[in-house]
C-alpha cells in the first residue's frame, strides 16, 4: 500500500501542494481549522489555478476540520506528516498529529522561517525534516480555491528543497522529493541550515515590509524608496546568516555577498541587486502579495517574529546588528495593532 500523506494546515501553500499530490493519486489528508474552506473542498474539492491555463484544476480531496481528526485513531497511521501552518501554530499542531503517527512516520516542515527545533521537541529530531519552498506565491483567496501568482519553476528554478537536519542523504528525503515533483520541481539539499536562511533572507526582505506598506510585490520593487529598504533588509540578514556560519546560496539571482555589500552602499552591487528585483517584478502577476501582506488584509496575525523579529534578535545574540530587522518588526506590530494603516509612508525616510 501507498502512503498514507496529511497535510495539517490546507491553506495557500498545504493546500495548494496537498491538491497536486491528491491530484497525481497519492492519499492525502488535507487538515484545516477553517470551517468554510474544510466545506468547500468537501462539497466541491479544491480549485487550483496559476499564470496559464494549463494550471487550472478542481480536485477531490479528503479534507478534515481539526475537530475530526480524532477519528484518524481508527485509521492507517499517517507517514508523513507536512506541517503547513503559520509558524505561531508550529507546536499545537506537531501536538496534534503527533498521536496518529505511524511508527516510522516523520513531520516535515513545509513553512516560512525556521520551525524544525520547534517540531524536534515535541517528535524528536529523529522524525523531523525540512522543506523549503522556493518562489512559489501562491494564495488562498477564498474557500476553495487558491492560486499561484508566479511562473512554475520547472527546469528554470528549483521549487521544493528536502533537506535532514544532520545534513545527510536519506531515503526518506528522497521519497519526499519525490512526492513533491507531482507539484514542481524538487531536489534534495545537504545544506538545509543554509537554504532555511536563505529563504529567510528573502522573506526579510519582502513579508514584512508589502504587509506594512500595503504594497504588492511589483510595486514594492518598482519603488525606489521601499526597495532601498528591502536591500538593506537583505543584507543585515545575510551578514547575521555569515556570522553564525551559514552557507548561504544564490537567493533568486542574487548572490548573497553582494546583496550585503548592495544594503552597506556599494554602487556595484547595488547596481546589480536593482536589475535583479526589477527583472524578478516582470515575471510575477500583478496582485502578487507576500503571505504576511495576506494577512493584513484578512486582519490576521503575522508571522513578523519569525522573519524580521528572528533575524534581530539572532542578530543580537551574536553582536551583529540588523537594526532595519527591529525596525521592521515593530513596524508591522503596529500595523496589526491598528495604531496605523499599511502605507509606504510607514517607512518613508528609512
Amino acid at each position: 500500500m501507498g502512503r498514507r500523506i496529511a497535510f495539517v494546515g490546507a491553506g495557500a501553500l498545504g493546500g495548494y501542494v496537498g491538491g497536486h499530490m491528491t491530484r497525481a493519486g497519492h492519499d492525502v489528508i488535507l487538515i484545516d481549522p477553517w470551517p468554510e474552506h474544510v466545506a468547500h473542498m468537501r462539497r466541491n474539492g479544491i480549485e487550483l489555478s496559476g499564470t496559464t491555463a494549463g494550471e487550472r484544476h478542481t480536485v477531490r480531496v479528503n479534507a478534515l476540520h481539526l475537530t475530526d481528526v480524532q477519528g484518524l485513531v481508527k485509521q492507517k497511521p499517517i507517514d508523513i506528516a507536512f506541517v503547513a501552518v503559520k509558524s505561531y501554530d508550529t507546536e499545537w499542531a506537531t501536538l496534534m498529529i503527533r498521536p496518529y503517527l505511524a511508527p516510522d512516520g516523520f513531520v516535515v516542515s513545509l513553512q516560512n522561517c525556521i520551525n524544525e527545533e520547534r517540531i524536534a521537541q515535541h517528535v524528536g529530531w529523529g522524525r523531523t525534516v525540512g522543506c523549503i519552498a522556493s518562489l512559489i506565491a501562491v494564495e488562498l483567496y477564498e474557500p476553495g480555491r487558491i492560486k499561484r501568482t508566479v511562473p512554475t519553476g520547472g527546469e528554470r528554478h528549483t521549487v521544493f528543497r528536502v533537506g535532514e537536519p544532520h545534513g545527510r542523504v536519506t531515503r526518506r528525503i528522497e521519497e519526499v522529493t519525490e512526492l513533491l515533483r507531482a507539484v514542481d520541481s524538487a531536489k534534495v539539499t545537504t545544506n538545509l541550515w543554509g537554504e532555511r536562511w536563505s529563504k529567510l533572507v528573502v522573506n526579510s526582505m519582502r513579508n514584512g515590509l508589502s504587509a506594512a506598506t500595503g504594497l504588492f510585490g511589483n510595486q514594492r520593487d518598482a519603488l525606489e524608496g521601499p526597495r532601498w529598504v528591502s536591500i538593506r533588509l537583505g543584507s543585515e540578514a545575510v551578514r547575521v546568516g555569515q556570522a553564525l556560519g551559514f552557507q548561504l546560496e544564490r537567493m533568486l539571482g542574487m548572490e548573497p555577498e553582494v546583496l550585503a555589500r548592495a544594503g552597506e552602499g556599494h554602487q556595484d552591487a547595488l547596481s546589480e541587486i536593482t536589475d535583479v528585483l526589477m527583472e524578478g517584478a516582470k515575471k510575477r502577476a500583478d496582485d502578487q502579495r507576500p503571505s504576511m501582506a495576506q494577512d493584513i488584509a484578512k486582519g490576521r496575525r503575522t508571522e513578523t517574529d519569525y522573519i524580521n523579529g528572528y533575524v534581530a534578535a539572532r542578530g543580537a545574540d551574536i553582536r551583529v546588528p540588523a537594526p532595519t530587522h527591529a525596525r521592521m518588526n515593530e513596524a508591522v506590530k503596529r500595523v496589526e495593532r491598528g495604531e496605523v494603516k499599511p502605507s509606504p509612508q510607514v517607512v518613508a525616510g528609512w
